[in-house]
C-alpha cells in the first residue's frame, strides 16, 4: 500500500511539472517580454536550483527519515511555483523558478530511497517502472490541459497553471506524509539489514561513491542519456518546435500527451520483456534510440510546417521507448552499485551530476536557437546520444567483469567462468 501511494503522490506532483516547464520559455521570453536569454536563465535556474538541493536531500535522506525530507521538499516546490504568480519582473521570475527547482529536486533521492525501503529487491524495477509511468502521465495531463487552457497572449494567462502545480504538490506531500504514518524509523531499518555504521563525511562519502569504477561509468550514461533528451524536453524542444518548425504551441502539449501514452502502453510490457536482461545492455539500447529520434527531428525542418509538428509529435513517441527501460533501469542499478549506508547520497550526487550538466542545456539551446543555429543543436544532441551508446557498452562490460552477484539479497560468487548479470550487482566496496 505504501508504495501504491508513493507512486500515486509521484503522479499528482508532476501534474505541477506538465503545466509549467514546456510553457515557461515562451511565456517569459514573449508574453512577459523579457527576452530569450531570460527565459533560458530561467530554465537553468530551475537546473541549478536542482543541482543545489540533490546532493544535500541525498545526505538528509541517509541521516533523517526520508518521508520528512520528501514532504518539506515537495511543500518547498508547491511555494517556489505558486510565487510565480506575482512575478512581476525577471528577477522575481527567476528566483521562482531556482525555488521551484530546488524543491522538486530536494524531493527525488528522498522518493527514490522509499521505494527501495518500501519494495522488496524483486519488485523494485517494477515499482520505478510504475512509478516513473505515475509521473508521466501527470507530466502528460498537466502538459496537455494547460495546453488547451492557458493563453500566452496575455501577461495572466498562466496564472491557473502556477495555482494547479502549487496545490498538485501540495497535495503530493500530504498523500507521502499519509504513506509513511507507521512505516518502520531509519534506525530499526539498518539495525534489521545489519546496515548501521559510523556516519562519514561528506568529502569522504563521495570518494567512496567514486572509488567504484561501475559507478564512473553509469555517471557517464546519466549525464548523457539526460542530456540528449530531458534537459531539452522543457526548454530546448518546445523552442525548435516554436521557432524553427513553426508548430502551434498545442503540438508541445499534444507531444507531451503522445510521449505518456505510448509510456503507459508499453511500460509494463517492456518491464517484463526486459526484467531478466542486462541493465547495460538496456542503456544501450535507450542511446540508440535516442540517436534515432534526433535523425527523426534533423529531417523534420525540410518538409513543410504541417508535417514537421506531425514529426515532432511523432518523435516524442520514439523518445518515450527508450525511456520505458530508461527509468526502472538506471535508480535500480545506481542504488545496487552505492556503497553500504550511502543509498540515498548516491542517488542525490548522480542527480547533482546529472543537473550540473542540464543547466548548461536550456543557455545552449536558447544561444543556438537565437542565432539560428538549428543544425548545430540538433548535431550536439545526436553526439550526445552516441556519447551515451559507447558510455553505456563501457557500463556493460565493466559490470559483466564483477565478481559477484546478488541473488534474493545475498551476495554470492558467480559461477565460474559465467559472467555477472549487471542489473543485480552489487559494489564490493559495500
Amino acid at each position: 500500500m505504501r508504495t501504491k501511494l508513493l507512486i500515486l503522490a509521484s503522479s499528482i506532483g508532476m501534474l505541477g511539472w506538465g503545466t509549467v516547464l514546456p510553457y515557461q520559455y515562451a511565456y517569459a521570453a514573449d508574453t512577459r517580454g523579457w527576452g530569450a536569454f531570460a527565459a533560458a536563465l530561467a530554465s537553468s535556474l530551475f537546473s541549478v536550483g536542482a543541482l543545489v538541493a540533490a546532493p544535500f536531500a541525498g545526505r538528509l535522506s541517509d541521516r533523517f527519515n526520508p518521508v520528512t525530507v520528501a514532504v518539506l521538499a515537495k511543500l518547498l516546490a508547491a511555494a517556489g511555483v505558486a510565487s510565480l504568480v506575482w512575478a512581476d519582473d525577471a528577477s522575481t521570475f527567476l528566483v521562482g523558478m531556482f525555488v521551484f527547482g530546488f524543491g522538486l529536486t530536494a524531493s527525488t533521492p528522498a522518493a527514490s530511497v522509499l521505494v527501495l525501503r518500501w519494495a522488496g529487491h524483486a519488485d523494485r524495477r517494477k515499482v520505478f517502472a510504475y512509478k516513473f509511468t505515475a509521473e508521466s502521465i501527470g507530466m502528460a495531463v498537466g502538459a496537455f490541459v494547460a495546453g488547451q487552457l492557458i493563453d500566452l497572449s496575455r501577461v495572466d494567462g498562466m496564472t491557473l497553471a502556477f495555482v494547479a502545480a502549487g496545490v498538485g504538490f501540495a497535495l503530493s506531500a500530504g498523500i507521502i506524509r499519509v504513506a509513511g504514518i507507521g512505516a518502520p524509523a531509519d534506525e530499526e531499518l539498518e539495525v534489521a539489514a545489519g546496515e548501521a555504521e559510523p556516519r562519514v563525511s561528506t568529502v569522504e562519502a563521495l570518494r567512496r561513491v567514486f572509488a567504484v569504477p561501475a559507478l564512473r561509468w553509469a555517471a557517464v550514461v546519466t549525464v548523457t542519456l539526460a542530456l540528449g533528451f530531458y534537459a531539452q524536453f522543457e526548454s530546448g524542444l518546445p523552442a525548435y518546435a516554436l521557432t524553427v518548425l513553426d508548430a502551434p504551441a498545442s503540438a508541445i502539449g499534444l507531444a507531451a500527451a503522445v510521449n505518456c501514452v505510448v509510456i503507459v502502453l508499453l511500460q509494463v510490457v517492456v518491464v517484463r520483456l526486459t526484467a531478466h536482461r542486462p541493465a547495460g545492455a538496456l542503456l544501450m539500447v535507450v542511446g540508440g534510440i535516442w540517436t534515432l529520434s534526433w535523425v527523426v527531428l534533423s529531417t523534420a525542418q525540410l518538409v513543410s510546417p504541417g508535417v514537421a509538428s506531425a514529426l515532432f509529435v511523432t518523435t516524442f513517441g520514439i523518445f518515450a521507448v527508450g525511456e520505458t527501460m530508461y527509468a526502472p533501469v538506471l535508480n535500480p542499478l545506481t542504488a545496487s552499485l552505492a556503497p553500504k549506508g550511502l543509498v540515498g547520497t548516491t542517488l542525490g550526487t548522480f542527480t547533482a551530476i546529472q543537473t550540473t550538466f542540464s543547466a548548461l542545456g536550456p543557455l545552449v539551446a536558447g544561444a543556438l536557437l537565437g542565432l539560428g543555429f538549428a543544425g548545430g543543436f540538433l548535431g550536439l544532441h545526436l553526439a550526445i546520444s552516441l556519447v551515451a551508446t559507447y558510455g553505456a557498452w563501457r557500463l556493460h562490460k565493466v559490470l559483466r567483469a564483477r565478481p559477484v552477484v546478488e541473488r534474493t539479497g545475498d551476495t554470492v560468487p558467480a559461477p565460474a567462468g559465467a559472467p555477472a548479470t549487471d542489473e543485480a550487482v552489487v559494489t564490493a566496496a559495500a
